[in-house]
């Protein structure tokens, strides 16, 4: 039973929240980095990676927005009620390793941003904002706090980035044909990333417990997979815009990208030093956004795992699970200046390795009859399988490349 009261659903608030958090958490500054990278190296060749990896998404949110409305747990209690207590701490542990790994980038993102916007050095910034994101998260009705803030960030990020994208006055045919896949020499690496970036299958778990926090039931589906539609088609756009822009402008000025501070110069004909600013701004917000929100899914599954999270994101042993997440990105952040490469290749591994087994789970949960009429049906069930063969394919990927 849904707990939200009934005037909150009516309007646009009540309507929209849980998958623009996910967005927000997904799109950080390596999803700006890998798209960049891709348009200025491979020109429009590789539109159809944010465009696959996007419907992709979709499905799996849909997955975690019907399990999510149809349980009275969070995402680890239900996958043991189903599966057992060693498949739901593998993904719960599983989960919380993915998000732990990335955070440093997420907090060295806003320290660089941080830097260009209000001076002084990155570190410094990057500390500043890790304490402002942990005092952000122990304000009273985080849930609430934490949703209107994403709805924002998203929505000036996609402001910027479009813009970006306008002004670079990108070929729409080129576009079109970008769309025919196609994996150009040297491309690999790139592809695996952006499609990992917009396809992420831990970000689309904890919707399940998103939907839970929003106060949605069964009868909320259709305003819960209007807001799964939209939050993630923004994510996708987002990767979208800026590889096009990229193909615009860097692509034929031969201009490699190699931090997403480059990007800048896309807008620098248009708005002169403001590009650097504005670009920066829309950098802040993708590594804000992902600092909070994505040790607000690692501390989340950890407390989980540990059967802590009763009381949902106002429980204190959660804060402080999700505060652990962002104190130990902070210190890797303030500690080497920028993300040590080891850590790179340890987010790379465990990502790889552990999202096939949570695709696996969250199929298997759509599946089951616990979600009476929003069980999944078999046109669903075929392209979640196309998405678990393409999770398959990348770990089967990285392994061979590993013992190359």
């Amino acid at each position: 039973m849904s707990t939200v009261p009934a005037p909150a659903r009516t309007g646009l608030r009540g309507r929209l929240g849980p998958a623009f958090i996910t967005a927000a958490l997904v799109f950080g500054p390596g999803s700006i980095t890998t798209a960049s990278s891709m348009g200025a190296g491979f020109s429009y060749q590789l539109v159809w990676v944010p465009v696959i990896a996007t419907l992709l998404m979709l499905c799996f949110v849909d997955l975690a927005v019907r399990i999510g409305l149809s349980t009275d747990t969070g995402p680890v209690a239900t996958i043991e009620r189903r599966l057992g207590r060693v498949v739901a701490a593998g993904v719960g542990i599983g989960g919380f390793l993915v998000t732990a790994s990335f955070q440093a980038g997420n907090s060295a993102g806003t320290g660089a941003a941080g830097s260009v916007l209000f001076g002084g050095g990155a570190a410094i910034t990057a500390a500043v904002f890790t304490l402002l994101g942990i005092g952000f998260l122990w304000l009273p009705s985080f849930y609430k706090y934490l949703e209107r803030t994403m709805v924002v960030i998203i929505l000036v990020m996609l402001l910027i980035f479009v813009i970006t994208a306008v002004v670079s006055r990108p070929d729409p045919l080129a576009m079109l044909g970008g769309l025919v896949p196609s994996l150009p020499t040297g491309s690999a690496a790139l592809v695996v990333g952006a499609a990992a970036t917009t396809f992420s299958v831990v970000g689309a778990l904890y919707q399940i417990q998103l939907v839970r926090e929003k106060g949605w039931g069964p009868a909320d589906y259709r305003t819960a997979r209007r807001d799964a539609v939209v939050g993630t088609l923004i994510l996708g756009t987002l990767s979208l815009v800026i590889m096009v822009a990229a193909a615009a402008v860097l692509h034929p000025a031969g201009v490699k990208v190699t931090a997403p501070t480059d990007m800048a110069a896309i807008l620098t004909p248009t708005v002169g030093r403001w590009a650097t600013v504005l670009f920066a701004l829309g950098l802040w917000a993708a590594a804000f956004s992902s600092l909070v929100g994505n040790s607000t899914i690692g501390g989340g599954l950890l407390a989980g795992t540990f059967k802590i999270d009763r009381g949902g994101l106002q429980s204190v042993p959660v804060k402080i699970c999700i505060t652990a997440v962002m104190v130990l990105g902070g210190v890797v952040a303030i500690a080497f200046g920028r993300v040590p490469l080891q850590l790179i290749i340890t987010a790379q591994a465990v990502t790889i390795l552990v999202a096939p087994l949570i695709g696996i789970v969250m199929l298997v949960l759509a599946r089951h009859r616990d979600r009476g009429a929003l069980r999944i049906g078999i046109p669903q069930f075929v392209l979640a399988l196309v998405g678990l063969a393409f999770l398959f394919l990348l770990a089967a990927n990285y392994v061979r490349n590993l013992l190359a």
